[in-house]
Parts: structure tokens; C-alpha cells; sequence
């Protein structure tokens, strides 16, 4: 399958799918296809990572597989595991069945089969022979040694089972992992992947993506939100504002009907915003507004 044709045909198919790419992004989303390679995508918390794989998907009609990253995720989680409590019955019916002369070594090969098996998202993605979008997300948030799980997969695109051998892709996968960047990642895992950074987008580019994200939303508030964003995100806050977040500062304007965004409109909102009290206090005191009551 050919992914896209061109950096040109991934701009055009992702702004139809409802996502903004500037050049670099589309220029290495195309050679993530192209070249049939992984593409790390690393940048803060809510600037497109994860929507831009699911855009992919979007825009080629293929269907995405997910994996969520988090502390404690194991092989049982991400590959596969066996179906235990299946396993046991059937073991259990062997047993009673032993007069027929089954011996264990057969209940073994019995018990180790597909029948058995629960397949967990990278072993999914792997098995697939559908265009699948395969978004490895937030991998920053595992354990190092999980990254080893992974090395075959992004390597071989295949999956090694002890009990039923090696299984390797039918198709391959599209693959997206996206950091966080919260701690390094190794560079294992870096060599074997397309690298892109994705930053908060420039004044021009953020007002277009409310405005595609927001019917209806004036060019006037836009520009205010998109202003006021950014003077948010140069202060030391928590968690700075993301596009999401934009957007849904956007849309409660439009809600309460708010036509010009001054101190006391955006002291009313800031919940829409900024999710941390400190932040509330900070964007306060620093941006002098007027405290809601």
C-alpha cells in the first residue's frame, strides 16, 4: 500500500481529515510511509501528537491501533498474554479424561495454541493484513526495559512467541510513538525510527486551527484567544495551555455568547484553560486580572 504520494497529498488529505500540517510535518509523515519506518513524534503535551496519528488514519481509511504508555506496562499488556483460566479448564478436562491415555506433553501442545492466545495491541498490529495505523502513545511513560519489547517490533515488524515461533507482519504497520520527552529515550529505539519535533504552533497557524476547529468563531476572538494563549504559555505555569485546550477556551466563549475578551471575561473562563489553581493564581496575578466571583 502507498501511503501518500507526496508531502503535498499528506497536507491536502490531513487538512480534509481535520488536521493543520505545516511542511516538516508532512514531509516526514509521507516518509514515514514511504520508507515504511516508524516516526517518533516528541514535543509538550498537547500540540497534535497523537491527533496526527489518528489523522493518518483518518486520511487513508486505515484502522488505528493503540497502545497507551504507562508506568508498570508490561509484555502481558502491550504483546500478548495466554488465557490462563481457559488453559486451566482445559487441563482440567484432560485430567478427567486421563483413561484415554493423554499424557502432559500432549495437553501442552494442546493448550499453546491460537485458541489460547490474547493478542494485546503490538501483536494485533502485527497480525493485521488491513492497513492498520499502529500509535505506540506517550512511550516516555514506561519503563526502560519495556523499550526492549519494542525493539522487534520497529525493527523486523515481527513478534517472537516462544510456544508458536516468530510472527511476522503480513503488512506493515504505520507506526507513530509519541513522547512527552519526561525522560530520555534510548538510542535503540531512536535509530530505528523518523524524528520530529512538534512545538506550539505560531500565532498565524494556532488562529487557523481554531477557526477550522470552532465554526462559527469570530476573527476577532480568535485572535484574542490565540494572543492571550501565548502570553500564558510564557509564563511559569504547571501545565501550560495546549491547542486543546485553545480550542475549548474557543468554543465556551462562543457558549456564553463572549464577544471581546477582556480581563473579567477571561478571569470568568480561565477553568476552560488552565487546570491548576497555582496556574489560576500565576495567570491572575501576572496577566492582572480581575478575580471572578
Amino acid at each position: 500500500m502507498t501511503w501518500f504520494e507526496s508531502p503535498t497529498d499528506v497536507a491536502a488529505r490531513l487538512e480534509a481529515a481535520g488536521y493543520l500540517a505545516d511542511a516538516a510535518t508532512a514531509t516526514t509523515t509521507f516518509l514515514a510511509g514511504a520508507l515504511e519506518k516508524p516516526l517518533l513524534l516528541e514535543g509538550p503535551a498537547g500540540v497534535g501528537k497523537t491527533e496526527l496519528a489518528k489523522a493518518v488514519s483518518r486520511a487513508t481509511g486505515a484502522e488505528l491501533v493503540r497502545l497507551q504508555c504507562y508506568e508498570g506496562l508490561d509484555e502481558a499488556r502491550a504483546l500478548y498474554e495466554w488465557n490462563y483460566k481457559k488453559q486451566l479448564l482445559r487441563i482440567q478436562a484432560a485430567n478427567a479424561a486421563s483413561s484415554s491415555g493423554q499424557d502432559w506433553n500432549a495437553t501442552h501442545d494442546d493448550i499453546f495454541t491460537e485458541e489460547f492466545l490474547l493478542t494485546r495491541p503490538l501483536l494485533t498490529a502485527i497480525r493485521r493484513d488491513e492497513p492498520t495505523v499502529l500509535l505506540i502513545d506517550e512511550v516516555d511513560k514506561t519503563d526502560i526495559e519495556v523499550e526492549g519489547l519494542l525493539l522487534e517490533v520497529l525493527s523486523d515488524f515481527q513478534v517472537t512467541i516462544p510456544e508458536l515461533g516468530t510472527v511476522a507482519a503480513l503488512r506493515r504497520p504505520y507506526v507513530v510513538l509519541t513522547s512527552n520527552a519526561s525522560r530520555e529515550l534510548s538510542e535503540a529505539v531512536k535509530r530505528r525510527c523518523l524524528y520530529l519535533h512538534i512545538d506550539y504552533p505560531d500565532a498565524a497557524r494556532e488562529r487557523q486551527i481554531l477557526q477550522q476547529q470552532v465554526p462559527g468563531l469570530d476573527d476577532r476572538i480568535a485572535q484574542q484567544v490565540v494572543e492571550t494563549v501565548a502570553r500564558m504559555r510564557e509564563l511559569e505555569l504547571k501545565k501550560a495551555p495546549s491547542i486543546a485546550e485553545s480550542v475549548d477556551w474557543a468554543r465556551t466563549l462562543i457558549a456564553l455568547e463572549i464577544r471581546d475578551l477582556d480581563a473579567a471575561a477571561i478571569a470568568r473562563t480561565l477553568g476552560a484553560v488552565l487546570k491548576h489553581q497555582s496556574d489560576h493564581d500565576r495567570a491572575t496575578k501576572e496577566l492582572k486580572l480581575n478575580r471572578a466571583g
